[in-house]
This record gives C-alpha cells, structure tokens and sequence, in this order.
C-alpha cells in the first residue's frame, strides 16, 4: 500500500437511477492529511461522498481503503473497515440528547475514554450533555455529528459541508479542530468556504459536471487560473 494512496478510487461511475452524476472519478487520500472536494452545486459532490460510503452503489470503478477493495460493501460494513462519515443534512439524531447521541457512536468502541476525548475536543458539548440536539444550534450540531463520527475511530473522515449554516466564530473553532485531526487520520472535506477547505488540506480536487476537472495540491488549485471558473454557478 502506497502512503498517497491509502483511500483510493478508480473509474467511479455513480448516481440515481437512470441519471448518472459521476463520470469516471479517480481520485486518493493519504493514510493521513486533508483533501478538499471543491466544485460548484450540482457538480456531484455529495453524490461522490454517498458512492464513497456505499450509499449509492457503484455503476463502474472501484473503492479501495488500505489495498481491500470495499466497492460491494454495504455502508455498516464500510465504517468497520475505517470510513467515518458526517452527511451535509441530518447529522444528528435531533431527538436525543447530546449523551445518547454520543453513547450511541460509542457503541462499538472498547475504549472508556473515546467520549472523554470528544469533549476534550469540543468542550461545548461537555458544558450541555442533557440537551436535546434538535435545540442545538446549527455548529453545535455538526460538532456533535464530527465527535459522534470520530466514536467509531475512523481512518478516513468524510465530511459534507460541515460549516454550512455555522456561524463564523463556530467555524473558525471547527476548522482548528479539523486541521489538528488530518495530522492523525486522512480527512476528506466537500466545503464551499474554500479558504477554509484549503486551509484543511494538502490536496484538493475540483468536480466539473461529475469528472474531475483540476487536482493538485492546496496551492496549485488555489493559484490555478481555471480555479473561479470552476466555482462560478
């Protein structure tokens, strides 16, 4: 197994019925740091996130986490393997409290302090552990979402838009966390804040109409001329 190719996709064709939305996806992720999926609405962003975690199966190509390919693999199967997933909408299970949700990520973890760790890391959530997270505000959630995700000591972390409808103060505490996190484990991040997803990342790809359309480092892209074109609606 190749270090840059710990999480590797090939040829992925994906999408909803008839309608096809992903057109031969290549893309990797090292066993540790951060990649960005940048591209404009529609541009089968999520739809990738969704194939990635076998939501969505697979029309052609192939999902590989550390040299096993996971392509067949149901999504409960896939987080055993080591994906941990926060989805753009619902990340919460809005009618429990903030300790249920993380009991219920905790699960499978052997380790008594795995909860522990998670409120190390976002020490909001400690301050308010009966609240129910549907009265959560909108990062509060997606703190809770990443923590309960990380239970399952995840290898690779995919996360679809998980600033969106956060306000800028709770963002900028989300992205220090999320920085401190791809220095352990690979972290997959789709964001339209793209200072933030740079920021994030050592590497970004840029979907066009379902194909990669620009990749290279955080960088290259940001400094790449076709980068706005790309982005534009």
């Amino acid at each position: 197994m190749l270090e840059d190719h710990y999480l590797d996709i090939r040829d992925l064709d994906a999408g909803y019925g008839r309608s096809q939305v992903l057109f031969g996806v290549t893309l990797s992720a090292p066993w540790r740091g951060g990649v960005a999926i940048l591209g404009r609405n529609g541009a089968g962003k999520t739809t990738l996130m969704k194939a990635i975690m076998g939501e969505l199966p697979a029309k052609r190509g192939s999902v590989s986490l550390d040299s096993r390919d996971v392509t067949k693999l149901p999504t409960e199967q896939r987080v055993r393997a080591g994906f941990g997933y926060v989805p753009q909408d619902h990340p919460v299970f809005a009618r429990l409290t903030i300790r249920d949700n993380l009991a219920v990520g905790a699960l499978t973890n052997k380790d008594s302090r795995a909860v522990d760790r998670v409120l190390e890391m976002f020490p909001k959530l400690g301050q308010r552990l009966d609240q129910i997270a549907g009265t959560l505000s909108g990062g509060e959630r997606k703190m809770l979402a990443i923590g309960r995700a990380l239970l399952s000591e995840p290898s690779v972390l995919l996360l679809d838009e998980p600033t969106e409808g956060v306000w800028i103060g709770v963002i900028e505490e989300i992205t220090d966390r999320l920085i401190l996190l791809a220095k352990e484990i690979a972290v997959v991040i789709v964001e339209q804040h793209l200072d933030l997803a740079l920021r994030v990342a050592d590497r970004a790809f840029v979907l066009d109409r379902g194909r990669v359309a620009l990749t290279g480092t955080a960088d290259e892209v940001r400094n790449d001329p076709r980068l706005l074109q790309y982005l534009a609606p």
